[in-house]
C-alpha cells in the first residue's frame, strides 16, 4: 500500500459521504489478470456505477476500499454466511440498492498480489452468476418492454435460460457476427423458436454478452458503429 493511500481516500470520501471509495492498483505478478486489471483501472467515473454485472464483480476492488461507518452500517456490513458467500458482491450490490455512489482515487495505491489460492476462486461460479442475473433483472430488465440478447453462443443462450418467465417472453432475438449461428436463424428456447440475426439488424436495448478487449477491437467497433449509449440502450453483461 502507498503511504498516501488513506489520507487521499479519506479526502474523497469527506467530499463524497455516501460513497464506496475506491483506487488504482498495481497487480504482481505484473502480467497476471491484464484484461481485468486493464478494465478496472480504466473506467470512468460514469462507468464505474453502471458496469456493474459483469463477471468481473465490484467495479473497484474489495482490497482498495475505503468508506464511512454510515455507509457500511446503512448496508448493514458484510454478509457473514461462511464459505463460499461472495460477501464483496452482495456488499456492492446493497450499497448501489441504496443509492450510494462508487468513487476512485485515480492513481495505483495498492500493490495486489496474485495468487490461485486466493478465497475468491473458492466460490462457486454458479452462485455469483444467480446473483448477478437476478441484480440485472432487479435493476434493469424489469424496466425494459422488450430486449436483444447480443451473444448467439453459449454465454447468451445461457443468460436466456436464466431469465424468469416474464423476462424470457421479453427477448425478442439473439444476435451476433457468427455467420454460422444466423445461419441457424433461430434458437429453439422451451418458449418456442428466438430469431437469430446479425447485430446491425437487431434493435436495441441490448443484454451484451461478449467480453471486451478479445476481438482486437472488432466488437468494440461494432458496438460504436451503432451509436448507442451505455445504461440507456445496452448495458454489460459479459
Amino acid at each position: 500500500m502507498e503511504p498516501s493511500r488513506i489520507t487521499k481516500q479519506l479526502q474523497l470520501a469527506k467530499n463524497y459521504p455516501d460513497s464506496l471509495i475506491g483506487c488504482q492498483f498495481r497487480r504482481e505478478p505484473e502480467n497476471s489478470t491484464q484484461r481485468y486489471t486493464k478494465w478496472a483501472n480504466r473506467l470512468n467515473e460514469h462507468q464505474l456505477n453502471i458496469q456493474i454485472y459483469t463477471s468481473h464483480g465490484p467495479t473497484i476492488i474489495m482490497p482498495t476500499w475505503f468508506c464511512s461507518r454510515q455507509v457500511w452500517s446503512k448496508v448493514g456490513g458484510f454478509d457473514e454466511s461462511g464459505k463460499g458467500c461472495p460477501e464483496d458482491l452482495l456488499f456492492f450490490y446493497q450499497h448501489i440498492r441504496l443509492k450510494g455512489l462508487i468513487k476512485r482515487v485515480d492513481e495505483i495505491l495498492l500493490n495486489y498480489i496474485y495468487h490461485p489460492s486466493a478465497t475468491t476462486f473458492s466460490i462457486d461460479k454458479e452462485t455469483i452468476w444467480k446473483y448477478r442475473v437476478s441484480f440485472l433483472e432487479e435493476r434493469v430488465l424489469r424496466f425494459w418492454e422488450s430486449f436483444t440478447i447480443w451473444n448467439a453462443g453459449k454465454q447468451g443462450r445461457k443468460l436466456y435460460r436464466s431469465l424468469s418467465k416474464e423476462n424470457k417472453k421479453k427477448v425478442i432475438a439473439l444476435c451476433d457476427v457468427d455467420k454460422k449461428k444466423i445461419d441457424k436463424f433461430s434458437y429453439n428456447s422451451q418458449e418456442g423458436p428466438i430469431p437469430v440475426i446479425h447485430f446491425s439488424k437487431a434493435e436495441s436495448p441490448f443484454v451484451i454478452c461478449v467480453k471486451l478487449d478479445l476481438t482486437n477491437g472488432s466488437f468494440e467497433r461494432n458496438l460504436e458503429s451503432l451509436n448507442l449509449k451505455e445504461n440507456i440502450d445496452y448495458v454489460h453483461f459479459n
